[in-house]
């Protein structure tokens, strides 16, 4: 499932080459075309991210809601923005790179300016201002599709392409084109439903004032009973954290998963939201869920190529831990995967 960072780099594409002009909406699937038929014709004025959940604003007072989900994604294509920190050999970038990928040092070291940067921010505001983030080029043709990591490619040949499998909506321009494929939940919303849905997310260290949202995140979740490994995937408590951040968050803190929220001191729950907010400002920046702070530049190549080398314990079940050496331990939490070491984190 995408995570937040990813979300918030999918607005910022269409904030940079979307808004202003009128948008051909269509279905090309047939089951958005009387909500196409709502937007059709207008221009879209904001794209706004909020935890997992992405809302476009049209010119007539409407929006266009959408969560990806576990199986969502938005091909781009035309001129658009194409991530130049990222691209490498064969095309691949993002959270799901392939073994033996060439990384030259010039990308490790734009990478590294790149966190280096996210990490000087005490926000980002995303999508409203483009020099936020630096890393998207300008726009080029070229084939992206953004999901939970990103793929590259050249352009196709024939503008606007025709469509591949089942896009459930199309959002055309004369120079650019996103199709959606197979979100959760794709609907046309009023400016009131838009504000109901935002309400009843937690906060977002992108959107919300980080004094705030750290007030009422720690508020939250030292009222509550329940897990702090469950708490931190609760969207109504926390925006944007996925099965990823959530494992590694508790590693970099060194928290048993199990732990009820309302046991953890004050200081350790402030921690959990300030290691979030930088680690989300750094899955922004480069488009990669980066979880380690201690490569140096070899490594960092060598993360950038596998995502096996980006964490501490997402997805190493019985590899030995990069700390202690236990083997790290993988259960069943709330349906989803939970990853963690059981000395570190004991």
């Amino acid at each position: 499932m995408p995570e937040g960072h990813s979300v918030h780099r999918i607005a910022r594409q269409f904030a940079a080459n979307f808004r202003g002009a009128p948008v051909a909406v269509s279905s090309p699937q047939g089951r958005f075309a009387a909500g196409a038929a709502r937007l059709d014709g207008h221009a879209i004025v904001d794209a706004r991210a909020v935890g997992k959940q992405l809302f476009l604003e049209f010119d007539h007072g409407l929006w266009l809601r959408v969560h990806l989900g576990m199986y969502g994604a938005w091909d781009f294509s035309g001129e658009i923005s194409v991530d130049d920190t990222l691209a490498s050999a064969g095309g691949r970038i993002g959270q799901n790179g392939q073994k033996g990928t060439a990384v030259t040092a010039d990308r490790v070291a734009r990478i590294r300016a790149e966190i280096a940067a996210a990490g000087r921010r005490s926000t980002a505001v995303v999508g409203e201002n483009e020099d936020s983030v630096s890393s998207i080029g300008a726009p080029r043709r070229a084939r992206l599709r953004m999901a939970e990591g990103e793929k590259a490619e050249e352009g196709p040949a024939d503008f606007p392409p025709e469509p591949v499998g089942q896009v459930r909506v199309r959002l055309l321009t004369p120079t650019a084109c996103a199709d959606l494929r197979g979100p959760t939940a794709c609907e046309v919303a009023t400016p009131e439903e838009v504000q109901a849905a935002i309400d009843r997310l937690g906060p977002d260290p992108l959107v919300d004032d980080l004094d705030a949202g750290e007030e009422r995140f720690t508020s939250v979740v030292r009222r509550k009973p329940t897990p702090i490994a469950l708490l931190l995937m609760d969207q109504s408590v926390v925006s944007g954290i996925g099965n990823v951040y959530r494992a590694e968050l508790l590693f970099r803190a060194r928290l048993n998963p199990l732990t009820p929220g309302r046991d953890l001191p004050e200081d350790v729950v402030r921690g959990l939201w300030r290691d979030w907010a930088h680690l989300l400002r750094i899955g922004v920046a480069t488009g990669q869920m980066l979880t380690r702070d201690d490569l140096d530049d070899e490594q960092l190549a060598a993360a950038l190529a596998n995502r096996d080398d980006r964490h501490w314990v997402y997805h190493r079940t019985g590899e030995p831990c990069r700390v202690c050496g236990t083997p790290i331990a993988m259960s069943e939490l709330g349906g989803r995967k939970l990853y963690w070491c059981p000395t570190d984190q004991a």
